[in-house]
């Protein structure tokens, strides 16, 4: 296979092209799709600017085509000879075309290449993790919604605390997610720039149309300097894999208070069996192995955006080879979120809730802090009832759990989950979602006509 920065100087040596190769010709499988849309929008481009004749961008375009449909078949492979799915691209096209084929990387370098390939499988990548964040945020207040007065013993250091409601706490994790969605989306306008173009950091000689490239493979703009383009690989993918570690960090908070509370000493709620692996050894277990992996699995993403900034950090300008480096772990930290979003919604959706046990624990000093609070309310200083009541703990009695949670009305509370704010905002956003990707979705069938 000849290689697209071959000079035909002496073969290039085994072990440098092994080490140099690494697993690119693996995660490249991955960019087949976007590395033809690439390469379709900038031929269009070669063909405006005289570079190709139309009839010479046709052919190439259907050649591209035939690329997707051999993909799709499983038959277009990319081997270690190939280096990358852009060699492997534009080897078929010159096996296919003959001397056209040799055209289609004017004006361009695999630097903007690989680029725009990232770009676009990100693009198309976080479309499904919103989708995945946004049906998780609503199954959990479908959940929160049938479990508003459902009583649950609120914790803090892991002690009981103050009442509180199955509700409330999946409408905290609900929230949660949401604001992980701000961040997604901020992540996800900085990938959508296109950077094709900016070749090797320096642009080209010739009268490239950036902007058209850019619509055609339906980008929100250009990224404007041709240095920053290249600047930004690594810096874009670590804005993406933050916002899937805030992600990530969400839902190993609530893997882990799943796993607490459905141990049988407490037995708030219980997994089915369909969601849990047993031993080996013990036949009695049932174990919460996706929960668990789901937290070990954040702690993978966090380790991949400390690798991805820690590759970066003292890079000069211009490319380096060391970029190579953030495209493992940007791809491997999308599929662990889209899986773990995967997990924890039929989790929550088929998760089953114990009432007489979250009743258990409802014991009189669970309710310390209102009594502080009826103390207050007739005058005596906080100070003050804070100790009476601390002395007197065994005097508190009983209340009826339902009736406290209900009486707590202000924004936020047990009796005012606000519900309807975020299911708003779950609304709203899958509405925004869907636009955006109908829009993109009509750009590349537009493309590809």
């Amino acid at each position: 296979m000849a290689k697209l920065w071959d000079k035909g100087e002496r073969p290039l040596d085994a072990l440098i092209e092994k080490f140099t190769v690494g697993d690119d010709y693996l995660l490249d499988r991955a960019l087949v799709r976007a590395d033809v849309l690439g390469s379709v929008a900038h031929a269009k481009m070669l063909a405006k600017i005289a570079i190709l004749t139309e009839d010479e961008f046709e052919r190439v375009k259907q050649a591209l085509k035939e690329v997707l449909a051999l993909e799709k078949k499983g038959h277009f492979v990319i081997e270690p000879a190939d280096e990358d799915v852009h060699t492997r691209i534009e080897n078929h096209l010159t096996e296919r075309l003959g001397d056209l084929g040799k055209k289609i990387h004017t004006a361009r370098s695999r630097n903007d290449q690989v680029l725009v390939d990232l770009r676009l499988y990100t693009k198309e990548q976080l479309f499904d993790i919103e989708a995945a964040l946004l049906a998780l945020a609503a199954s959990l207040l479908a959940f929160a919604r049938k479990h508003t007065e459902t009583p649950m013993p609120g914790r803090t250091h892991m002690q009981i605390a103050m009442p509180s409601s199955v509700g409330l706490w999946a409408a905290a994790h609900t929230e949660a997610l949401l604001d992980d969605l701000v961040l997604l989306r901020a992540a996800f306008d900085l990938n959508d720039q296109c950077p094709l173009g900016s070749a090797a950091s320096y642009g080209s000689a010739l009268p490239i149309d950036r902007r058209l490239t850019s619509d055609l493979l339906g980008f929100a703009k250009v990224q404007n300097n041709v240095l920053y383009a290249n600047n930004s690989r690594g810096k874009v993918e670590a804005a993406v894999i933050s916002a899937l570690a805030e992600i990530m960090v969400t839902l190993s908070k609530m893997a882990t208070d799943l796993i607490i509370f459905s141990m049988p000493e407490f037995a708030y709620f219980s997994l089915p069996a369909e969601l849990c692996t047993g031993s080996s050894l013990m036949p009695q277990k049932k174990n919460p192995c996706g929960l668990e992996l789901v937290r070990a699995k954040s702690a993978t993403v966090i380790a991949h955006l400390n690798q991805v900034l820690g590759t970066i950090c003292a890079l000069p300008s211009g490319y380096n080879r060391d970029f190579q480096e953030t495209k493992r772990p940007l791809m491997q930290a999308i599929e662990i979120t889209l899986g773990s979003l995967g997990v924890m919604k039929i989790s929550i959706e088929r998760l089953e809730v114990k009432k007489d046990n979250l009743l258990k624990g409802f014991v009189p000093e669970i309710y310390a802090t209102d009594r502080v609070g009826e103390l207050v309310a007739d005058g005596v200083p906080f100070r003050d009832a804070y100790r009476e009541v601390a002395k007197n703990l065994d005097k508190l009695g009983h209340r009826d759990p339902v009736e406290n949670i209900k009486s707590k009305t202000h924004i936020g509370a047990s009796g005012n989950l606000g519900l309807e704010i975020s299911e708003k905002r779950v609304r709203e956003a899958a509405s925004e979602l869907t636009n955006a990707r109908q829009a993109f979705d009509a750009c590349i069938e537009q493309l590809l006509k």
